[in-house]
Parts: C-alpha cells; sequence; structure tokens
C-alpha cells in the first residue's frame, strides 16, 4: 500500500478512477437536497422537514472519534482548489480508535489554518522535521526511534494511519512524533514560521500517472516556493518514489528551483539514506522489478 494513498483530495471531473464512495453520497461540507423531498414529504410541516436536515448535516459534520481528528479542520476558512491527495476510508481497528481517544489530545492536531504553531514548543526544543504522508505510520516510528533527537510533525488524513501511529508511538515510548491531521499546505503556508524547519519528508506519494492528473501532483514549482519558505538555510529537503516519470519530474523542477541544491554531485538521484526504513510498500515494489529513487536537496 502506498503510504500517500491515506491522503485526501478535493476531486473534480477529471479525477482519476479510485474506488470512493458513491456518487449519490453527499460529501461531508456539500449542502445536498433536503432528505424530507419526494412523494413521502407530502403533509411534511416545513419547520420539521428544516429540522431533519439540520440534524442530517450535523451528524456529517460531527467528528467519529470525540476529541479526536475532525472530519474537516479547516472547514470553509480556506479555499477550495485541485488537491494532491483524494480521501479514502477504511475500518478503524479497535487498537486505532482506542489510541485516538487517548492519545490525540495529547500528540495529534488539527490543521485548522487558524493558528501558527510553536515548534519548539511542541517537540520540547528538538529541531524538527515535516514528512508528509505516513500511510500506517511503521516507517516513521522507526525513524523516531533511531533518531529520538529530532522531532517529527507527520502529515496525514487516513484514520487508521493516525491512529496507528499513535499506537506505535504510545508502545515504544516515542516522545518525538506529533501527528497532524489535514492539508498539508495550509499547514506549510498558514500554521508555520519562516525557517522553522530542519526538514522535509515526502516519502512515496501519489504519483497521478494520468497525464490529465500530472497537476495533482504534489512536487511542483509552486509547492517548493513555499516549503523555501518555511526550512531552515541548509535543511534537506528528501523525496522517494518508485514511479520513475515522477522521479524524473522531481528532479526536474528540484534542479530548476533556486533556492535548492542537490546534494549529489552529479546532479542525479542518491542511494536510500540509512535512515529511511525500507517499507513494507517499497519491498513489495522490488519484488515486482520497480526501482525506486531518493533524491535530497537542500535549502540554499
Amino acid at each position: 500500500m502506498n503510504p500517500s494513498e491515506g491522503l485526501s483530495a478535493n476531486l473534480s471531473e477529471d479525477s482519476p478512477e479510485r474506488p470512493a464512495a458513491s456518487p449519490s453520497a453527499p460529501a461531508p461540507d456539500a449542502v445536498s437536497a433536503d432528505p424530507a423531498d419526494g412523494p413521502a414529504a407530502a403533509g411534511i410541516p416545513d419547520e420539521l422537514r428544516a429540522a431533519s436536515f439540520e440534524r442530517q448535516r450535523r451528524l456529517r459534520q460531527e467528528p467519529r472519534f470525540p476529541g479526536g481528528p475532525a472530519i474537516d479542520p479547516a472547514g470553509s476558512h480556506h479555499e477550495r482548489r485541485i488537491r494532491s491527495f483524494q480521501p479514502r476510508r477504511s475500518r478503524v481497528t479497535p487498537g486505532q480508535q482506542d489510541a485516538l481517544l487517548r492519545l490525540w489530545p495529547k500528540w495529534g492536531l488539527d490543521i485548522d489554518g487558524q493558528r501558527v504553531l510553536d515548534l519548539p514548543e511542541l517537540f520540547d526544543g528538538l529541531p524538527a522535521v515535516l514528512e508528509i504522508g505516513f500511510g500506517m505510520g511503521e516507517a516513521t516510528a522507526q525513524m523516531a526511534a533511531e533518531d529520538p533527537g529530532t522531532g517529527i510533525l507527520a502529515v496525514d488524513v487516513h484514520t487508521p494511519g493516525q491512529g496507528n501511529l499513535l499506537g506505535l508511538a504510545d508502545r515504544n515510548g516515542l516522545t518525538n512524533i506529533r501527528v497532524a491531521n489535514g492539508d498539508a499546505i495550509i499547514l506549510l503556508r498558514e500554521m508555520l514560521k519562516p525557517d522553522s524547519l530542519d526538514g522535509l519528508r515526502v516519502y512515496f506519494p501519489d504519483p497521478w500517472p494520468k497525464k490529465r492528473h500530472h497537476k495533482r501532483r504534489l512536487i511542483q514549482p509552486e509547492f517548493l516556493d513555499l516549503v523555501a519558505q518555511r526550512l531552515k538555510p541548509g535543511a534537506v529537503v528528501h523525496c522517494a518514489t518508485d514511479w520513475e516519470p515522477y522521479a524524473e519530474q522531481m528532479l526536474e523542477v528540484l534542479t530548476a528551483h533556486p533556492l535548492f541544491e542537490n546534494t549529489r554531485a552529479d546532479g542525479g538521484y542518491a542511494p536510500r539514506p540509512a535512515f529511511r526504513p525500507l517499507t513494507r510498500f517499497e519491498g513489495q515494489g522490488l519484488d515486482k522489478g520497480h526501482v525506486v529513487h531518493d533524491l535530497l536537496f537542500a535549502r540554499c
């Protein structure tokens, strides 16, 4: 499973053919038709119909886990746009649910775009790296365990993965992980201070292989402009993908950006660094003959 598949998107009519909710089901923030409309609604007073509609709207917006990650943390505060992630709903296990209920107030945060984070306070003075898209969190937990002197702000919207990572952190005594729920772009743009990050990790993002979907790919010049503002000089952007055309695009846009410099003297891809674990997804790809490319570029 690609870790980035946990990321969600505001889909448009050109979205890829992937498993999704029924087309007839309203989006959580959509205004649907009055549920009392139709032949069965005859004779129902308008105020009862309105109350029924409002109750169903509130139910759609209530969090699945009280005190846990919100369904749509940024709500209507920020613009709707084509996004590089898409929703993927799957079953939350009892263990993941327990971790969300117990640990979200301690180690979780919603990306609401309404506040600016103090990363030194959040991580008790540790340098902080941002990881976008962590899947089920196994690699994130391993990196946190092997480098306790670095804080990892791990962003995803996949609820089972959020619960799994919180559970891993709890069971292994890891205090240098924080789990963020929502849109990483809003986090970078609205909630992080300039020169506040010591690194960025983007491992196996959705490649959006169809040409008409390339605009949804995360690693784009505009994204790098934003990232450059939030990284400290010398901080490293580390990307990894097993989709060769996407690797080529990553190398092209990172090389062309004036504020990033390839750590490889030959200007090419880097070998997998020892600190990046070999993930289950990556192993499955390698078994199928996929070639994984790592890119490490330093902020100038």
